[in-house]
C-alpha cells in the first residue's frame, strides 16, 4: 500500500514541501557559491581576506582525452579558467578523490518505467554498496504524479536499498499503465495542467531543500526517460535550482523503447540539457541490463575522480546575475566536464 505524499514528508525529520503548498513556501536568497577550499596561511587572516575566502567559487570538474579515457594526475599549472571570457587567477588546484560525497538518486517512477524498474533498483543498490564510503551521504527521491523522499540523508547503503526496493510504479490512475494518462482508463484533469512526470520540479525541490544545504561534492542521478507532465517549474529553473546549490546531474535515459512506439524518447534533449549545464552528463542505457551497470561504473569513476579549481572572480559585484565558467586543460584534445555557470550572490535585502 502506498502511503500517502502528505504523511510521508510530515514524517519527515527534514520535510520536502508539497507542490500544493509551494505559493506559501518563501524562497530563500541566492546562496554565494560555498567553499571547501583550504583556509589562507595566518598572516592573511584579515578581515578583508576572509570576506573574499567566503566569496571563493568552487568547480568540480573532470578531464578526459580524446580517447575518452579520464586524465588524473594534472596539476594547477595544466589548467586555466575564464569567468565571462575573463581569466580568473586560481587559488586552489587539488585533486580530490576523497573528499566527502553527497549523492541523491532521483527515481522516475511514472509509467513509463514499469519495465525497467527493477533493472535500476537492482544496479542503482549495487552502486550505492560501491561508492558511499565512511563519510558519503545519500538520499533516494521518487517522482511521478508525486514527488515522495523514500530515504533522507544517511550512510548506510543498506537503508536505501531498501526504501529503493519498496518503491512503485504510480500514475494518475494507480500503479500500471492502466493509469497512465491517455493509455487506458488513466485520470486526465479537466482544469489544469495533466499531472504525469514532475520531473522538473523533483531536481527543484533535491537542489533547494535537501542539496543547498549540503557542502563539498553534489551530485544527483536521475533515472528517468526525461519527459515531464505537469511541473510546476520549467526546465530552465530546475537546471538554476541546481547550479545554485552547486549539484552536478547525472541523468540515466532509461526505459523500454517499446512503450513509445517506436518514435523514441521524447525527453532526449531536455535531459542532456539538465546534464550538461550543470557539469555532469546524459548516458542512454534504454532498457538493457548491462548498460546500465556500465553506466554506474563510469559515474563512480568520474565521482572519484574530480578537480577542484577555486577562485575569487575579478567581478566583485553581488548582483545575482549568472556568469559563465570555462575551465581548459593542456593536452591534446582535453575535454573538460564542468558547469556551464554559477549565480553571483544576490544583493543584500533581496
Amino acid at each position: 500500500m502506498r502511503v500517502s505524499r502528505t504523511l510521508v514528508l510530515l514524517l519527515m525529520a527534514m520535510p520536502l514541501f508539497s507542490f500544493a503548498a509551494w505559493g506559501q513556501l518563501v524562497p530563500s536568497p541566492d546562496a554565494p557559491p560555498v567553499s571547501t577550499a583550504p583556509p589562507p596561511p595566518p598572516e592573511e587572516e584579515s578581515m578583508g581576506t576572509l570576506k573574499l575566502n567566503v566569496n571563493l567559487v568552487d568547480l568540480f570538474f573532470t578531464v578526459k582525452n580524446k580517447s575518452g579515457e579520464l586524465v588524473p594526475h594534472l596539476s594547477k599549472d595544466d589548467c586555466s579558467v575564464a569567468e565571462d571570457k575573463v581569466p580568473q587567477t586560481l587559488k586552489n588546484f587539488t585533486a580530490e578523490t576523497h573528499l566527502p560525497l553527497t549523492l541523491g538518486i532521483l527515481l522516475d517512477t511514472s509509467g513509463s518505467q514499469i519495465d525497467v524498474l527493477p533493472l535500476e533498483q537492482q544496479a542503482g543498490s549495487q552502486f550505492l554498496e560501491r561508492v558511499l564510503k565512511s563519510k558519503d551521504q545519500a538520499f533516494l527521491l521518487s517522482f511521478d504524479v508525486n514527488v515522495d523522499l523514500l530515504q533522507d540523508f544517511t550512510n548506510s547503503a543498506r537503508q536505501l536499498s531498501h526504501a529503493m526496493n519498496k518503491a512503485q510504479i504510480n500514475t494518475a490512475g494507480g500503479n500500471g499503465s492502466s493509469g497512465i494518462p491517455g493509455l487506458g482508463g488513466g485520470t486526465i484533469p479537466i482544469h489544469g495542467t495533466p499531472k504525469g512526470t514532475l520531473l522538473y520540479d523533483a531536481i527543484y525541490l533535491a537542489s533547494n531543500e535537501k542539496m543547498a544545504q549540503q557542502n563539498g561534492r553534489k551530485a544527483m542521478i536521475i533515472l528517468t526517460d526525461g519527459d515531464d507532465q505537469g511541473s510546476d517549474h520549467k526546465i530552465q529553473e530546475a537546471i538554476a535550482a541546481a547550479e545554485k546549490s552547486n549539484t552536478i546531474v547525472y541523468v540515466i535515459l532509461i526505459a523500454e523503447p517499446s512503450f513509445y512506439g517506436g518514435f523514441g524518447y521524447s525527453g532526449y534533449s531536455a535531459a542532456k540539457k539538465l546534464s550538461e549545464e550543470t557539469g555532469g552528463r546524459m548516458i542512454n542505457v534504454g532498457a538493457n541490463g548491462k548498460k546500465l551497470d556500465a553506466a554506474f561504473q563510469q559515474i563512480e569513476e568520474e565521482l572519484r575522480t574530480e578537480y577542484l579549481a577555486s577562485y575569487t572572480p575579478t567581478n566583485a559585484k553581488q548582483d545575482g546575475t549568472f556568469r559563465r565558467v570555462s575551465v581548459q586543460c593542456k593536452g591534446d584534445d582535453m575535454k573538460v566536464q564542468v558547469r556551464k555557470g554559477y549565480y553571483a550572490p544576490a544583493p543584500e535585502g533581496r
